[in-house]
């Protein structure tokens, strides 16, 4: 629809966390000028989720393995305790069973489009280690680090209280390095 509306000369696809996976494979079924992957997991879900999961107490850790493990394979889990709902809730499972599915390294991959990955050095979801996976695995992409930026694209610190705070402010801007790169990518694409 975009590319048929004379308004739009270009067409590029932002996608952030989650959504950043989403969009690395959105150019599969449309047309797309460009893609932009903000603080975007370069490990599958499975991986990204295990590896959160692993701070949490052995039978937690266990259990949640176990309900994922079933999930990968493309089962649904109908014995989930309540205690575990806010992840495995019989309505969110057919979406994890789909983005079990995907590996963002291998989707960045496939793109011939150009490639921003934007990752803040304070995200406490997402790490350095997913942006630069996701560089290596698309050696073309460019690859900013904005410094002070969490996962909520504000300016916060490295401490986890203090950063937390930020989720819930909606008076605190957007980093503005964060716009600078973003509206840079954006232009340089638009000249092309």
């Amino acid at each position: 629809m975009l590319h048929n509306d004379k308004r739009f000369s270009n067409v590029t696809i932002l996608g952030h966390s989650e959504g950043s996976l989403i969009g690395m494979v959105a150019p599969e079924r449309t047309t797309a000028n460009a893609f932009i992957s903000v603080a975007g997991s370069g490990y599958s879900m499975y991986d990204t989720l295990k590896r959160q999961l692993s701070t949490q107490p052995k039978a937690v850790y266990n259990e949640c393995i176990r309900i994922m493990d079933q999930l990968k394979k493309g089962t649904r889990v109908s014995d989930v305790s309540k205690d575990y709902y806010s992840l495995f809730r019989p309505s969110v499972q057919p979406y994890l069973i789909s983005e079990f599915k995907y590996d963002p390294a291998v989707e960045i991959k496939k793109l011939s489009i150009p490639v921003l990955i934007i990752q803040g050095n304070t995200d406490l979801q997402v790490t350095l280690n997913d942006a630069n996976m996701l560089k290596t695995s698309n050696s073309d992409a460019v690859l900013n680090i904005i410094d002070g930026m969490n996962h909520v694209l504000k300016d916060a610190p490295i401490d986890r209280e203090k950063n937390l705070e930020t989720y819930d402010n909606p008076n605190l801007p957007l980093s503005s390095l964060f716009k600078e790169k973003l509206i840079n990518f954006m232009n340089d694409e638009l000249r092309k």
